[in-house]
């Protein structure tokens, strides 16, 4: 079917409410484009919620008028949804035409029947959202829309699917099959024809066949073809192909791009992909994009893959729903694997008015969705069909993931199927029953009372991972599973080798303050094959599970999450702007990655104080040696390297050797502005070094653009830096003031924001902080031409970008 953007021409409000229309009340209504973020643009109060970082819920409504030609009257028509958040309703013509509980799934509204063709059409969707989610969603028309036309026999949407049945050094074997659809009343025969090319667009192999429709039926076309030489899908190189469908040579078309690759799974040599072992070094993610909130820009998506894996990671499970197709297509660009994530709940409850109230419905309709996006893509190695299921221990449960696991297989049998169960969560009614039975002493000594586990949470899952209990409430729940995957139970690593010898574990989620010791038993253990760490990137709600926090005897300790206005979760190794965080480095020397060490210090104002952060918190130390105010204060260096030992120097003077354990260690020096250098030694022999340098006063704002270039279709954006820096370009981050941009040309600003984890700045401000000494400025292009920006801040000449648009394909 062909395939448009149905992007632009929309208008955005309220929820009407007819009984105030009566009565004279108008709804507010104002053009947008899509994607768009409904609920970003909604002012934060502390009487919402800290999951959902403070934004209010509401209900909302899109219109759009269009036209369709007369002679389209014949043709099948179908308006796509990538992704509506929550509780969709599509009209058209103010006819119902259908509907999605679900707020991650693709689906397709068919507008044919209802539609007045040679004349004005106006399609209305509706979505809402109130407490039902443990983060922060976004809600309204957030991912991209499509109109799609085909003629009464076409190719089905997402109906081409291309699987790699052998591939070797010398030879690939490709299965192409094709759905296709007939609304004609007499039987059809069409001649379907497929070429596929290399990434040089060289033809490789092509094959053609008749294919026969009955009226008002579906036909599978499958064609084996064979590739000489095959150039193989992986990480370290990303090769794919395209596979061009035709029916009638040009009656319909669709293009799918691929990668052609193998995979093989066992408890000695872990996940081999195309025949070498490989563990995911993995990094958990959120759906959202910072200051763009949840709308899903295909260049956001991009940054985001292109970000993660220059900091060392290979691997990302998207938290806890399914990926966009934008990520999707990244990852596979770009050499990213992906554990693509269905549900957060099944029929449990998290939250007040989630998805458990549609789940028994829904799910089989929405994990179809899940495969048929995923299905082309060579990076999605691996479905998970739950994270965190509270049910997971009981045998009710274990009878829903046995019917979701064996739903994903009758769908595509050639990923492997996990499920992300946390241990503690899956007991806990057996918990609460020990609790109530009086029997605390007994589980206190076996480390499995509830008290115990809520005073020392990460303590205390180690503990309670091993025990008898969750080995038996949780075999059946992980023996119906290709891979058992595990949140914060590393400690089950050693002893299910044991215990369940063919068991092969994932870890699905773990603190990124362990991350030395989860490494090191992901390497010695063949039947482990990755880590996810959480999180990979930093999210909007579920507020400060990762801030530092510090407190005198007297003070009492804080609550899991901060109270308004706090912003982020505060806990990824890159913050929400994409700026690397020290966890970041730490991470990358761990997975022997990065020679050189790395230099954090900590704030000077906490020297001394207790620190009591969860176990997601890094420490609040920062690669800086720009500290006004505290000269010859004592401070807190620390330094991450992957040597024997490590030489801090203050200003050339050497603070003595100290030696790395666990990649790392501390210095006690005094603030003495200057130079800060660290040298690590291996055998005796310097391996590397670090150094950070005073920064003077601000002498200006500097902007980088990521892009010269851009293009004004396509989802496309420009990221502009800005930081404050001295005369040399060292970043002042001790000096933050506000900035204030002007966007001229053919562009709009879509979102301004810094990293500040606490904030009450709008992101859709022309006026926002500095943090850190560093802001985002992201641009969207309207149209070819040129973008002009220009960022002024205090006692700073201001400064200015210009990006060039060129038209899309």
């Amino acid at each position: 079917m062909k395939r448009t953007s149905f992007n632009d021409g929309w208008e955005f409000g309220p929820k009407a409410n007819p009984f105030a229309e009566l009565s004279g009340a108008t709804t507010p209504f104002r053009p947008v484009s899509v994607p768009h973020d409904a609920m970003l643009g909604r002012r934060r109060t502390a009487e919402g919620t800290a999951a959902a970082a403070f934004f209010p819920g509401g209900a909302y409504e899109y219109r759009k008028t269009f036209q369709v030609p007369a002679e389209d009257e014949a043709k099948r028509i179908l308006v796509e949804f990538e992704g509506v958040y929550r509780d969709a309703m599509v009209y058209v013509n103010g006819t119902y035409v259908t509907q999605r509980p679900y707020g991650y799934s693709q689906f397709r509204a068919d507008i044919g029947p209802h539609l007045r063709y040679g004349a004005s059409n106006e399609i209305r969707v509706e979505a809402r959202t109130h407490q039902d989610s443990r983060w922060y969603t976004g809600a309204g028309i957030y991912r991209d829309t499509w109109l799609l036309v085909g003629d009464p026999v076409h190719i089905a949407p997402e109906g081409v699917r291309v699987t790699t049945l052998e591939s070797d050094q010398e030879q690939a074997v490709v299965e192409v099959a094709v759905r296709i659809e007939s609304d004609e009343r007499a039987v059809r025969t069409v001649r379907l024809g497929t070429e596929i090319a290399g990434a040089d667009g060289r033809t490789l192999t092509t094959g053609s066949t008749p294919v026969t429709v009955e009226p008002g039926q579906q036909a599978i076309a499958r064609q084996r073809l064979y590739i000489r030489d095959p150039a193989l899908w992986s990480p370290d190189q990303p090769a794919l192909h395209t596979a061009a469908i035709t029916l009638d040579d040009d009656r319909d078309t669709e293009n799918v791009t691929f990668g052609i690759r193998t995979l093989h799974l066992d408890p000695t040599h872990g996940l081999r992909l195309n025949g070498d072992p490989v563990k995911l070094r993995g990094a958990c993610v959120h759906h959202d994009n910072g200051p763009l909130g949840a709308a899903t820009y295909a260049r956001a998506e991009e940054r985001r893959v292109e970000l993660l894996k220059d900091a060392g990671f290979n691997a990302l499970r998207m938290s806890h729903h399914p990926m966009s197709s934008a990520m999707l297509a990244a990852c596979d660009r770009l050499g990213m694997l992906v554990v693509d994530e269905a549900f957060d709940m099944w029929t449990s409850g998290k939250s007040a008015f989630d998805y458990s109230l549609y789940f028994t419905e829904w799910w089989e309709r929405d994990l179809e969705a899940m495969v048929a996006k995923d299905y082309n893509h060579p990076s999605v190695i691996m479905y998970s069909i739950g994270n965190e299921i509270l049910e997971a221990g009981s045998p009710a449960g274990a009878a829903w993931g046995r019917r979701l696991a064996e739903k994903i297989r009758a769908l595509d049998s050639t990923r492997y199927v996990t499920n992300a169960i946390n241990t503690a969560l899956a007991v806990m009614a057996d918990l609460a029953d020990l609790k109530q039975d009086q029997d605390a002493e007994r589980a206190e000594s076996e480390g499995t009372g509830i008290n115990t586990f809520m005073a020392d949470p990460a303590a205390r899952l180690e503990a309670l991972a091993t025990s008898e209990l969750v080995t038996h409430k949780t075999e059946e729940s992980f023996a119906l599973l290709d891979v058992a995957g595990m949140n914060y139970a590393e400690a089950r690593y050693a002893l299910d080798r044991k215990l369940f010898p063919d068991r092969i574990i994932l870890g699905t989620e773990t603190f990124p303050t362990h991350i030395d010791r989860i490494w090191r038993l992901t390497e010695e253990h063949g039947h482990v094959i990755g880590d996810f760490t959480w999180t990979g990137w930093d999210y909007l709600g579920e507020v400060g599970i990762g801030r530092p926090l510090y407190r005198t005897d007297d003070e009492q300790p804080a609550g899991f999450m901060a109270s308004y206005p706090h912003l982020t979760a505060d806990c990824g190794d890159i913050d929400i702007t994409g700026h690397r965080r020290p966890a970041s480095y730490y991470r990358e020397i761990v997975f022997g990655l990065r020679i050189d060490p790395y230099l954090a210090v900590r704030r000077p104002q906490h020297h001394g104080s207790t620190y009591v952060a969860t176990p997601w918190a890094w420490s609040d130390a920062i690669s800086s040696w720009t500290w006004p105010g505290f000269e010859k204060a004592p401070v807190t260096v620390e330094v991450y390297g992957a040597g024997d030992e490590v030489e801090l120097l203050v200003n050339g003077r050497s603070q003595g050797r100290r030696p790395l354990a666990a990649f790392r260690t501390e210095f006690e020096v005094l603030y003495e502005p200057g130079e800060l250098q660290a040298v690590t030694y291996a055998g005796g022999m310097e391996s590397g070094r670090h150094v950070v340098h005073t920064a003077g006063a601000p002498k200006r704002l500097r902007a980088d653009s990521d892009r010269a270039i851009v293009t004004a279709t396509g989802g496309d954006l420009a990221y502009v830096s800005l930081t404050l820096t001295d005369a040399a370009g060292t970043c002042n981050p001790s000096a933050d003031r506000p900035v204030r941009l002007e966007v001229t040309g053919d562009g709009v600003l879509a979102g301004f924001g810094s990293a500040c984890p606490s904030t009450d700045e709008p992101f859709d401000s022309l006026d926002h902080h500095t943090y850190e000494g560093r802001a985002i400025v992201i641009l969207r292009p309207t149209g070819p031409g040129e973008i002009c920006l220009v960022a002024s801040a205090l006692d700073c000449a201001p400064v200015m970008v210009k990006v060039a648009v060129q038209a899309g394909r």
